[in-house]
């Protein structure tokens, strides 16, 4: 498998799909990017304000490295988080590049509502996210220019289908970078 960078915005399963995946390896490992943001103990910008630019590409820099480094060492390596094209696709793919690691990008698409709806109950508020917060994450992968061919449509889809969806498209070699 090499390393699969899995992105979509909040609420759309990319942890559950993750996970689901890893399992399907003998070898694997699943770094859930969002993590590293915990490592910040003073400074910490919300990644979602415009400050926070500098302090994002280093955290999802620091986190992709890592995964590289498990990619590395023959594990299937599932990186997963919040990796926007115009923003920290670039920090990312270099990590696994300059490794010298085959990688893949998958995009997880869903109405916004739902998301919406899925982060609201898995945070256990309503108001776990500002909506325009959620709105404008969720924006940022309507329209991926040259990437929109990374994109899975997981609507309807439980996570095991949405995992299989995925799966197909990986095996096909479509969402090679």
């Amino acid at each position: 498998m090499g390393a699969l960078i899995l992105t979509g915005p909040p609420g759309v399963g990319k942890t559950t799909v993750a996970g689901l995946l890893a399992r399907r390896e003998e070898r694997s490992v699943h770094v859930e990017a969002d993590r590293f943001f915990f490592f910040v103990k003073s400074g910490f910008v919300e990644p979602w304000d415009p400050a926070s630019a500098e302090q994002n590409q280093l955290v999802m820099k620091t986190a992709a490295f890592a995964a590289a480094s498990y990619a590395g060492e023959g594990y299937a390596t599932i990186f997963e988080g919040i990796v926007i094209p115009r923003w920290t696709l670039g920090v990312v793919r270099e990590a696994f590049e300059t490794a010298g690691v085959p990688t893949s990008y998958a995009v997880l698409r869903a109405p916004q509502a739902d998301c919406v709806a899925r982060v609201q109950e898995r945070e256990g508020d309503p108001d776990a996210y500002a909506p325009e917060v959620l709105a404008a994450l969720c924006s940022e992968f309507d329209d991926l220019e040259a990437f929109e061919r990374h994109a899975v449509d997981v609507a309807g889809m439980d996570a095991e289908q949405g995992a299989a969806a995925l799966a197909t498209r990986l095996d096909g070699g479509e969402l090679a970078l």
